[in-house]
Formats: structure tokens, sequence, C-alpha cells
């Protein structure tokens, strides 16, 4: 009798591994059980990737990049950008192919780098990837925030006609309930996100071809295809930058800060069903679809400028404060005499943002509960919480939010807030690509278990160029975008990054090191093994 229940137990056992789905089985060969609700389509997760990338989202950078060096460097920097970032997003899609988890980068690096070097290269990996995360939705709130505040003097009357130009105090306000109500959202149930995600993709699908096509077309005059294409033309006096490599460098920017932010995708594997195809699928489906209509957006503002000189001009319409407000005003003007036009172009592009900064929000809360979870968190009892019935990491979710509200604050003070906020942004979360991907470049490839995502051979050369692109990219980031430098125009990116990355290192030398081993595993696979 005692026989008999043992076998009808191991065959019960037996039935419910074979109901379990590959994907969950996957998932506890890594070590973790399954915690989130795997509910997410290929469409659902390409929904949120692309939006956490987005079609407008370097449009506050146009108006510095176009000056610095003309829309030739821009224009073809862009095409060279989308070049390389495709050897970094193919590198991650093997990796994400092989190891579909929520903790993604940091997970990766670990096993990636081996015993030895795994929980060093964890933990440096997934404190840049929460260092870039979020300061991305600060990056996305500031966005917002100053599109909203140029609807709002457009709608107004303009700068010219008496309009209303929002204070620091009110431009901060906005960044602030921007953030707020991205945590509100990231508190509901992820299905409820998914929704709104494919509401954005379309948005900006829709949004993006009425602006692309339509604008050049509004505009009564444009300019002609050798200004766009081969135009080249340094600001010395307005920029303090005479070097014309340095100018190029710094007009790229514009590029290598719109072509990241793929990896949300990995962010999402657990949650998703086919996590080890449908993962790389939307990496590289996002980054093709951004690529394209990244490139048309900025040719269409770039054929649709009146007077390059004008856009500049603190006295114009837009008071000089957001180079494609005054392109677009330009051009519904020109040809209906009213701003109405402009508004509503300005308001598909405001909601680019908007559904951006949602999308980095989840992302970001789920790299704090990843590694919440592994325990590499002070306090990581409460932000590794999962809401019961809604099964997201809520308390995770107004943690992301209140660091995002606190790197703003600066606003109330500086000029060039935007450009540090996106400069650690790309440094912390382009640099986190860096540490799986070198790791991936120098492992012995017996020790790699591949998903249907495998690159064989040409690891090697794909790899090498992803890092050192991302080297260069990074680097980029840190230099000075004005000079002479002073303190209302520093770029305080490398200081702040300074001092929480030296933080960091010196909290893993001091104690992290003794306790710290990486992922840690929330399954006793021993077990579950000799149940088999």
């Amino acid at each position: 009798m005692f026989n008999m229940d043992l076998r009808d137990e191991h065959v019960a056992m037996n039935h419910t591994a074979l109901e379990m789905d590959s994907e969950e089985k996957r998932l506890n060969e890594l070590g973790y059980k399954q915690e989130l609700r795997r509910e997410m389509t290929l469409f659902k997760t390409l929904a949120i990737t692309f939006s956490s990338m987005a079609v407008f989202t370097g449009t506050p950078l146009y108006g510095p990049s176009l000056k610095y060096a003309g829309p030739a460097s821009l224009i073809w920097g862009w095409v060279v950008t989308t070049f390389f970032t495709w050897f970094v997003g193919i590198a991650m899609a093997e990796i994400c192919s092989s190891f579909p988890t929520t903790g993604s980068l940091y997970f990766w690096a670990a096993h990636l780098a081996g015993p030895k070097w795994g929980p060093f290269a964890s933990w440096c990996c997934v404190w840049l990837e929460i260092i870039g995360v979020i300061s991305g939705i600060g990056a996305q709130a500031y966005s917002g925030s100053q599109t909203l505040q140029i609807i709002i003097l457009l709608s107004t009357g303009t700068n010219k006609g008496g309009g209303y130009f929002a204070s620091r105090s009110v431009f901060f306000c906005i960044y602030m309930c921007l953030t707020i109500i991205w945590a509100v959202l990231n508190t509901f149930a992820l299905r409820v996100i998914a929704f709104l995600d494919i509401i954005s993709i379309w948005w900006q699908m829709i949004g993006g071809l009425v602006v692309i096509i339509m604008l050049p077309l509004v505009a009564r005059s444009t300019q002609p295809v050798s200004y766009v294409f081969t135009h080249f033309e340094t600001s010395p006096d307005s920029t303090g930058i005479r070097s014309q490599p340095y100018a190029v460098i710094m007009s790229v920017l514009l590029s290598n800060y719109c072509l990241y932010g793929y990896d949300t995708a990995a962010h999402l594997t657990e949650e998703t069903k086919g996590a080890d195809r449908t993962g790389p699928i939307a990496i590289l489906s996002s980054i093709g679809i951004i690529s394209v209509f990244g490139w048309a957006y900025y040719l269409a503002l770039t054929f649709s400028i009146k007077d390059p000189n004008y856009l500049y001009d603190v006295n114009n319409e837009t008071a000089g404060a957001f180079v494609p407000a005054q392109i677009i005003y330009d051009a519904f003007h020109g040809r209906f005499q009213n701003s109405a036009g402009a508004v509503v172009f300005l308001c598909i592009i405001w909601g680019s943002f908007f559904f951006c900064g949602l999308s980095v929000t989840t992302s970001a809360a789920r790299v704090v509960y990843a590694l919440s979870r592994d325990r590499g968190i002070p306090f990581s009892q409460i932000w590794r919480k999962v809401h019961p019935k809604r099964k997201v990491p809520i308390n995770a979710v107004w943690l992301c939010a209140a660091i995002s509200i606190i790197l703003g604050l600066p606003i109330l003070k500086f000029d060039v807030v935007f450009t540090a906020i996106i400069s650690i942004s790309t440094i912390g979360w382009v640099g986190s690509y860096a540490v799986p991907i070198f790791a991936r470049l120098l492992m012995d490839e017996k020790n790699f278990k591949p998903g249907p995502f495998y690159l064989g051979r040409s690891r090697r050369p794909v790899c090498l160029v992803a890092f050192l692109w991302i080297c260069y990219t990074c680097s980029a980031f840190l230099l000075p975008t004005l000079y002479p430098i002073q303190w209302r125009t520093l770029n305080y990116a490398p200081i702040a990054l300074g001092i929480v990355l030296a933080t960091v290192m010196l909290w893993w030398i001091l104690d992290a090191r003794k306790w710290f081993e990486g992922p840690v595993r929330n399954i006793d696979m021993q077990m579950q093994n000799g149940d088999r």
C-alpha cells in the first residue's frame, strides 16, 4: 500500500511537470519559480519594447544636434548609429534567447562571466542598469514636460502674442505629475500596461506617419536635398566648440540617445509566452521599426525648416526653447495663419513621451524587483514584494518614481538638466549592455547553452563590434556639451555618475563582495530533479 501511494504521488508529480509549459521549465532550470503572471504575447511585448524606444524620443535633442554641425551630420549620423546598433541588438537577442528571465542583463552577466567573476560582473551590470532605467524615467518626464510647456505657450498666444511660458517651478510640477501618473498606472496588473502600450504602438506608428508625411506637405517652403544631406556647418560662437570632429560627435548624440531601450523585451520574458523566441524577435523588430521611423521623422523635420537662423531666436514664437516646435509652427502658420495644426502635432509627440515614460517605468520596476529578489538592494524585503492579486512589484514602482523625482530637482536651478539626465540614462542603460556582451565575447563556447536564436561562430565579431560601439557611446555622453564650462551650463553627468559608481564600488569592496553572489535561486532544483 505504501509503495502504491508513492507511485501515485510520483505519477501525479510527473503529470504536473508535463503540464508545465516550456518557458516555466526553462525558468526553473535557471533557478527561479514562476511568480509573475505569464500572459504577454509577442505583440504585447513588442508594444511595450517599442514604446520604451519611441519614435519621437530624440525630439528635444534635435535643435542642439542641428546647431552643432548642421543637418548632414545629424541625418547621416543616424544611419551610422543604426548600423552599429544592430550589432548590439543581435548580440543581446542571442543572450536573451538563452536566458529568458526578468533579471535579464545582470542575470546574463552572472552566468556568462562564470562562477569566479559572475558576482562582480552582475553587481556592476545591475547597478549600471538601475541608474540607466530610473534616469530614463526622468528623461521622458523632462521631454514630456517641455513639450507640454510649448503646447500651452502656443495655445495661449505664442511667445510673441503674450502666451504663457511655464516657469521652472511649474515645469518641475509637470515633471512630478507625469512621474506619479506613470507610477500609479504601473500599480495595476501588467495587462493594463500592455493594453496601453498596444494603444501606444498604434499611436506612434499612425501619428508618426501623419507627422512624417504631412509636415513637408504643409510647409510652404522646404529645404533642398543638398541642404539636408550635404550641408555641414558648425556654430562655434554659440556652442564654443571649434573642433569639427568634436562637433560631429555632439551632433550624433541624438541618434545615440534614441537607439536603445530594446532590452525592455528581456525584462518581460518571465511574463511572456514563448519567451526564448518572443524576446529576441521583439528586440530586433523594435530596432528595425524605430530605425526607419526615426530617420524618416528627422528627415521630415529637416526638409520643413523655413529659416535655420530663426529657429534659435529667443524672440520667436516658441521662445527659442524647442526647435522642432518652431519648425512645425512655421509650417502650419505659413499655410493656415494659425497654430492649431502645430498644437495637434505636438500633442502626438507628447503622447509618444507619455507612453515611453510609462513603459520605461515598467522596465525600471522589473529591474529593481529582480535585484531585490536576489537580496542586492538595501531593504530588499520591501522592494521585492509582489501584489498578491495583480502580480506586479508595486513597491519597486514607487521607489523608481521617487528617485526619478529627486533626479529632476536641479530643474529648479540649472539650464542643462536634460543633457545631464539623458547622459546619465544613456551611460547607465547602454553601459549595462556592455557587461554581458563582453562576458559572452570571452566565455568558452562549450559553457553556453544556446536558445533558438544562436549566432554560432559569428558571435565573436558581433560581440566585439557591439562592445566597442558601446564604449564609444558612453564616452561621448561624458563630454562637455558647451564651452566655456560654467556652472549653469555644466554637464554634471560625469560628477553624478562618478559619485554613484564610486559608492557602489566602495560598497562592493568593503561589504557586498562578502555576501552578494549574483542571481539567487529561489527554487530547489535538487528536489525537482529528484522527483523526476
